[in-house]
């Protein structure tokens, strides 16, 4: 009996340490502090809860204290914002729950901001963020009042849509207590160490001047906001300058990419696998068919080998909808996996159920490929890259 248990204790090991052997394993370098892991639920509102762990991230990076604002403040406002829009343009803009990093510094600028614990904004029975009845009521009055019968809008569709926007999020709060002392949103904004006048955006394409500001050209930038567009690699020289100064950087990407395995927190682009193959291997590769290839170089078994990204390629993609923007993340670090390939460490709204408890390994081509636009605060910026874009 003691014989099979130390047979069985020595197979147990060698299980475990076969397991610890395959797929990535990753190093920390750089590790900016984060606060705690949010979780957007069934709701589309990973720019609000990216963005605003990104801010109170900054405001600790900048020496401010840590707290947790309120996501579903800046949703609600967002909303109110979006729908005025949409009827002003007879619905020809994209009424959706999702937006952009500018969306959260600009509502804060206009309404100011609030602590979670001020305005939780789960007015409708549940702890967490649950949109479908939200999202189609919403869509629906909207809808209505674009295709009423009147011949022109009357004096009470904006109060109707206040009152939706406060049955499902609560009313806000004129004055609120913190800390024992007493704010308004806008006196609480104008409390924290940093303005939201001072983040920035960048991105890269081609199909607008390097160094000149445009809005880029995706359903969710409703408000039509610009951003600086710098090269690819200036681009990411912001991004490294930012974290090796110890600040987050808010990143707007693409997750629907294949090379993104949601349930190893992984994201990597890899090179075509017959590439690096020769002999028995190139041979057992070619008898695979091409629904096995794609699920072996997609198995994360081990570090493989990554695609040179270029601006061009990045283009491209664009361009043929296949980098979209579809989600938003907080980088906040970075990495090196086992062959000491460079990744980035990237801060989810997805809850904490992720291998690594929230936070995700991007590799620099992923990073380099699949960013759609950054956010940073201006005083991160490489003083040359200001130099060339005009800004102060």
């Amino acid at each position: 009996m003691k014989k099979f248990l130390l047979l069985a204790a020595v197979l147990f090991g060698m299980a475990v340490a076969v397991s610890a052997q395959e797929g990535y394993k990753f190093t920390d370098k750089k590790v900016i502090k984060t606060v705690p892991i949010t979780n957007q639920y069934r709701s589309g509102t990973c720019w609000c809860f990216s963005t605003l762990s990104f801010i109170e991230e900054d405001i600790i990076a900048f020496g401010g204290e840590e707290m947790t604002l309120s996501q579903m403040w800046i949703v609600r406002h967002a909303y109110f914002d979006k729908a005025i829009k949409y009827v002003r343009l007879h619905g020809n803009l994209n009424f959706a729950v999702g937006g952009a990093a500018h969306d959260v510094t600009k509502m804060i600028e206009k309404y100011g901001i609030v602590p979670l614990e001020a305005y939780p904004g789960y007015n409708y029975g549940t702890k967490m963020p649950e949109f479908g009845e939200i999202d189609a009521v919403l869509k629906a009055y909207v809808e209505s009042i674009i295709k009423n019968e009147n011949g022109k809008l009357t004096t009470a569709w904006i109060n109707g849509l206040n009152g939706i926007l406060d049955a499902y999020f609560g009313v806000r709060p004129e004055k609120f207590t913190y800390k024992g002392k007493e704010y308004t949103p806008k006196s609480f904004a104008e409390s924290l160490p940093v303005k939201m006048s001072d983040y920035v955006e960048f991105t890269s394409f081609t199909h607008h001047p390097f160094y000149s500001k445009f809005a880029l050209e995706v359903p969710d930038n409703w408000m039509w906001d610009e951003m600086y567009n710098v090269p690819m690699a200036e681009m990411m020289q912001i991004v490294d300058a930012t974290l090796e100064a110890g600040h987050p950087v808010a990143w707007g990407t693409d997750v629907s990419e294949k090379g993104f395995v949601g349930s190893k927190a992984i994201g990597i682009i890899p090179e075509a696998a017959e590439k690096n193959m020769v002999g028995s291997d190139a041979e057992r590769w070619g008898k695979l068919s091409a629904s096995e290839k794609e699920a072996e170089i997609y198995s994360m078994k081990e570090p493989v080998k990554e695609k040179t990204i270029t601006q061009e390629m990045r283009q491209e993609a664009y361009d043929n909808y296949q980098t979209t923007d579809d989600h938003g993340m907080v980088i906040v670090g970075t990495a090196v996996d086992q062959k000491g390939n460079p990744f980035y460490r990237v801060q989810n709204s997805w809850g904490d159920g992720s291998p690594y408890k929230g936070f995700y390994y991007f590799s620099r081509p992923f990073v380099e490929y699949k960013t759609l636009d950054i956010m940073v605060h201006k005083t991160m910026v490489p003083k040359d890259i200001m130099k060339k874009i005009g800004l102060k």
